[in-house]
């Protein structure tokens, strides 16, 4: 993968086409919106979601034409579900589009769709795949923010004919995200974001899954795994039929990925079996140090969740205290959830923030306001 500087400079105005105006597409609309010379307009089939793009203020201008939207674009971005995007293609490729206007898509799979997309590199538009490795637990354009792109991947996957001067433009237009632009073949995207992500999602879903099969004889299962078990498992509860088009997209990648995983279960049986400790505390030391070696400080697409703990006394009142100590200072709060609560031991609070800004003012807030705080 390659990096690239620069910034985006065009005398003429430009017009940019959003379909699908979500978290993602949201997001987009708001990082270019407002820009010197830009226009951005909001695509949706369903009426009320494109008043409600321009009653939020996050386009100026919505339709329900994909050709009105598509008409005289610079840039067009697909942000529709993977299971979508070939048809978005078919249908743009049926329209008169802007000599030279670069056409791109948010997947998390890029071969199938680029190769797809190669038709409209025929028509004089230039498609680029291009996948931003962020997100949120919350959907919708109600959760779009200036600030999910930012300090995170966005991966842009060219082809060989893809021209270099239309890599550059799209390349620069995306620096108003404050992403990390990095380039990629499409096919080497889908086997390392399958591996890192599309993986885990399943193994998070069947081990659920296992563990509500066994919670059916008894409902001690689900009582004990409320706590870490649920926390490293959350990403189990994602979007059914976005993530069925996502691994069924990926299949082939996912198949292979299947087996590896086999194999390293296979090893863990064998330890077991073995009764080689040593051989099992091997297998975590080195787990361990690869994920030392793991960037913390850069969004992905499992999205980070940033949490603290806050021992408080059992006092009437104390929990709105906090929580209101956190809204006066404008800190972002997105759960909170009482722990434990006895008249003997203290009360733990655990916070939860969807950015980590916010996690640090809050630690820092309770701490001068001589709270005991965990991380």
């Amino acid at each position: 993968m390659n990096g690239t500087n620069g910034d985006f400079t065009q005398a003429d105005p430009i017009r940019i086409a959003i379909f699908g105006v979500g978290l993602i597409g949201g997001s987009l609309a708001i990082c270019f919106k407002g820009k010197p010379g830009v226009t951005v307009v909001g695509h949706s089939v369903n009426p009320a979601s494109a008043r409600k793009y321009l009653d939020r203020g996050v386009v100026d201008e919505a339709t329900v034409s994909i050709r009105e939207a598509a008409e005289g674009a610079d840039f067009l971005f697909l942000c529709v579900p993977v299971g979508r995007l070939e048809d978005y293609v078919d249908e743009l490729s049926r329209l008169p589009l802007k000599e030279g206007c670069i056409v791109t898509d948010v997947g998390s799979t890029k071969a199938s769709v680029v190769s797809h997309g190669m038709k409209l590199n025929r028509q004089g538009a230039v498609f680029i795949g291009g996948h931003p490795m962020a997100g949120s637990e919350r959907s919708g354009v109600e959760a779009a923010s200036s600030y999910l792109f930012e300090n995170a991947y966005y991966v842009l996957t060219p082809t060989e004919e893809t021209p270099p001067e239309a890599l550059a433009r799209l390349q620069a237009l995306l620096r108003w995200t404050k992403a990390h632009i990095v380039t990629a073949d499409a096919r080497l995207h889908d086997d390392i974001v399958g591996a890192i992500s599309h993986l885990p999602h399943m193994i998070a879903v069947g081990l659920v899954n296992q563990i509500a099969a066994y919670n059916e004889s008894n409902g001690l299962y689900a009582s004990l795994a409320a706590g870490g078990f649920r926390d490293i498992t959350r990403i189990a509860s994602g979007d059914p039929l976005i993530w069925r088009d996502i691994l069924l997209n990926n299949k082939a990648v996912l198949l292979k990925l299947l087996d590896d995983w086999g194999t390293e279960m296979d090893k863990f049986r064998s330890l077991l079996e073995s009764d080689d400790g040593d051989g099992v505390a091997e297998a975590f030391s080195r787990a361990g140090r690869f994920r030392s070696g793991l960037p913390e400080r850069r969004k992905g697409m499992i999205t980070s969740l940033y949490e603290c703990y806050v021992d408080v006394p059992d006092h009437p009142g104390i929990i709105g205290k906090i929580a209101t100590e956190l809204g006066q200072a404008r800190i972002n709060l997105s759960n909170l959830q009482i722990i434990e609560s006895r008249e003997d031991v203290p009360g733990v609070l655990r916070l939860s923030f969807r950015e980590e800004r916010d996690k640090d003012q809050a630690v820092a807030l309770l701490k001068s306001l001589e709270y005991a705080v965990h991380l």
